[in-house]
């Protein structure tokens, strides 16, 4: 008699996956958006107000877009499946750096790392929290919007 190798219930997780089809990636996308969206509301607070463009800079690249040209940190850099960019500059605002860490003539004020740093424990735990829930009801067979 031959013996069934066990795989940890991997090979009933993968055909669950399959049975799932794109809507949970789309969903998945549409909470790390909404999560992006805080954090950058955040960040966009914190800035610096002289004129409004690096408050107006502060951008946010989805799944599959291109970050804007001369942003901190990235420059021109698409964006993988389930990524989302949160980005500071653009061609006209090219100091987004130098006002996050400060010159040898000016003091460090931080808008963007601060923010996303005192946002991304509570954001983890909401994605972590709203993809089960999508999982659950796709298992449930509930039907999901996307």
């Amino acid at each position: 008699m031959a013996s069934k190798r066990n795989d940890g219930g991997l090979a009933n997780f993968n055909k669950r996956m399959k049975a799932l089809g794109d809507a949970p990636d789309a969903m998945i996308d549409k909470i790390l958006m909404r999560a992006a969206r805080r954090i950058a509301v955040a960040q966009r607070m914190a800035a610096p107000v002289d004129d409004g463009n690096l408050r107006a800079s502060i951008a946010i690249t989805a799944p599959g877009e291109t970050t804007p040209p001369y942003s901190q940190p990235g420059g021109s850099h698409v964006a993988d499946k389930h990524e989302v960019i949160i980005t500071a500059g653009n061609e006209d605002v090219r100091y987004a750096h130098l006002v996050q860490h400060g010159t040898a003539d000016t003091e460090a004020q931080d808008f963007f790392l601060g923010p996303f740093h005192q946002a991304r424990a509570k954001e983890q735990r909401t994605i972590k929290r709203e993809a089960k829930k999508i999982l659950r009801d796709v298992n449930a067979g509930k039907k999901i919007d996307v």
